[in-house]
């Protein structure tokens, strides 16, 4: 063990690091479920494992709708994407032989555009940080040691063995799927259910922004086999994290992803990517408003005020065409057959009177 003992010294260095850097994320995560604890306490009891797993869900929540900016950054970057896909393969095609000149071109494209692929990351990114400051935070309060100031101190030693104690349905916060300390029971049970309601949401999430807000042009593209490898990789990711993670870290990832299948749905619904099958919906909902598609643009708020001042704006529009256009000259209709043969009828009727 000695022998490694040197080598062991630069990695406490580096977890060091990192912990000094977390402190104030710790005193953020803590602080907010705290916070909500505090509201919770004189409805659900202030030791119970329900305040506390709310608490976690209002966090959740609370993180997922300060990042709304995001991901509507992160909607536009992807739609970017995709709208530029044919010139994308035009590059490809052009530049198949010279790797540094595609990457150049590809650039400088992204730049005319103003389209940036890392804006697609950036929510993830950002979570990542609350997803680690909260395993921490539950993790430590199953070891009984406070992560964050709002846990930390003799003050909030009731507050943190309450943390440390509560459970829902009978397990900790803090339990694991992994290992199985005390044999299968109530944990892996719990954990298991929480894990295949957070894969099947994470799979459908994935699976319908694929097949219906993906253009034609994007499915052939290599961002459609990225997309494509999502749809079965997240879900596997998934799997190995219901595995390893505390219930009380397990509730956020559940939230959290149940949060992007409804924000998702409402997305391809009513801001869909032109040229994609949720457009062409889009389109025929917009058709039975008696509206037309090419003046309402997605994501438009179409409240009964607005409705009718498209509509009016539209009439408006046909009156002006109707008025500017030429009047035609109303022309005669040609005389009918019985019309053209009666002066025929009466010559012969003349001739006729004159043989008599």
């Amino acid at each position: 063990m000695d022998l490694f003992q040197p080598l062991l010294v630069p990695l406490a260095g580096i977890n060091d690091f990192f912990s000094a850097i977390a402190q104030p994320l710790y005193w953020v995560v803590s602080g907010i479920m705290v916070g909500f604890h505090w509201l919770l306490a004189p409805i659900f009891g202030a030791g119970t494992g329900a305040a506390w797993g709310m608490s976690i869900v209002l966090l959740t929540v609370a993180v997922r709708a300060a990042m709304i900016p995001l991901f509507v950054k992160q909607i536009n970057s992807t739609r970017g994407m995709q709208e530029l896909q044919p010139k994308l393969q035009e590059l490809q095609k052009k530049y198949a032989d010279d790797r540094d000149r595609l990457g150049q071109e590809t650039m400088k494209l992204y730049k005319e555009e103003g389209v940036n692929p890392m804006a697609s990351c950036l929510p993830l990114l950002i979570q990542m940080p609350f997803f680690l400051s909260l395993y921490r935070v539950i993790d430590g309060a199953a070891r009984g040691q406070a992560r964050g100031s709002w846990l930390s101190g003799p003050e909030h030693q009731a507050l943190l063995d309450s943390l440390t104690h509560a459970t829902i349905f009978g397990v900790p916060l803090s339990a694991k799927f992994w290992p199985f300390d005390g044999g299968f029971g109530g944990a892996q049970v719990l954990t298991a259910i929480m894990t295949i309601v957070m894969v099947l949401a994470q799979f459908f999430t994935s699976r319908q922004m694929y097949q219906r807000n993906m253009s034609p042009q994007a499915m052939s593209g290599p961002m459609a086999q990225q997309q494509k490898m999502m749809v079965y990789l997240l879900p596997g990711m998934y799997i190995f994290f219901g595995a390893t993670i505390p219930v009380g870290v397990l509730i956020y990832l559940l939230t959290t992803t149940v949060w992007s299948f409804g924000q998702q749905e409402w997305i391809i619904r009513n801001n869909p990517s032109p040229g994609t099958p949720a457009y062409l919906d889009w389109e025929e909902r917009i058709r039975a408003k008696g509206l037309n598609p090419r003046k309402v643009r997605p994501g438009d708020k179409l409240t009964r005020a607005r409705i009718a001042e498209l509509k009016a704006a539209e009439a408006a529009e046909v009156a002006e065409r109707d008025q500017a256009a030429p009047k035609k000259e109303k022309k005669t209709p040609p005389p009918s057959v019985a019309t053209r043969n009666q002066p025929a009828q009466t010559t012969r009727a003349k001739r006729s009177s004159k043989k008599k």
